[in-house]
This record gives structure tokens, sequence and C-alpha cells, in this order.
């Protein structure tokens, strides 16, 4: 059985965000620091994983990443990121 992950990026040097999906974490968070010519997440790296849920579904995995991109989401987040 497929498993979604949902996950959150942060950028130290830069102050930065980023949160995503997938269903293979290691190979995504590869991507983003190490493999992608183009997009948000190079102009930011390096980044360390802060934070992930695990679905069983995509429509879960998708309706908590739309959350955590919304007002209470952030919230949420800064939490996160003030205790690192």
């Amino acid at each position: 059985m497929e498993e979604f992950v949902v996950y959150i990026l942060f950028s130290e040097d830069y102050g930065k965000t980023y949160i995503g999906f997938t269903s293979n974490l290691i190979e995504r968070f590869k991507s983003h620091n190490y493999l992608s010519k183009k997009g948000y997440t190079i102009k930011f790296r390096p980044w360390k994983v802060i934070y992930v849920e695990f679905f069983s579904t995509k429509s879960e995995a998708l309706k908590r990443e739309k959350h955590l991109k919304s007002g209470k989401g952030r919230e949420f987040i800064k939490e996160i990121i003030s205790k690192l």
C-alpha cells in the first residue's frame, strides 16, 4: 500500500519554509536540496525537514497540505520553528 507524506522544510539561512507532499520523502528531499535545477526551493538551500505527517490516501495528504498553507497552518509552523 502506498503511503503519502506531508512535510515541512525549513531553511535556517534564509528563514523560509516550504510545505509539500510526496509518496517518497527521501527522494523528494534530495530533489529539494541537491537535484533540482529550477523552482522555489533551489534559491534557499540548504533545507532541513522539520515536520512530517503520514497518510494512507493522497486526498487526505492534499487536504492537510492545504490546511498547513492556511493562516492557522502557518501559526502551527511558526510554533514548530520557535522550538528548534
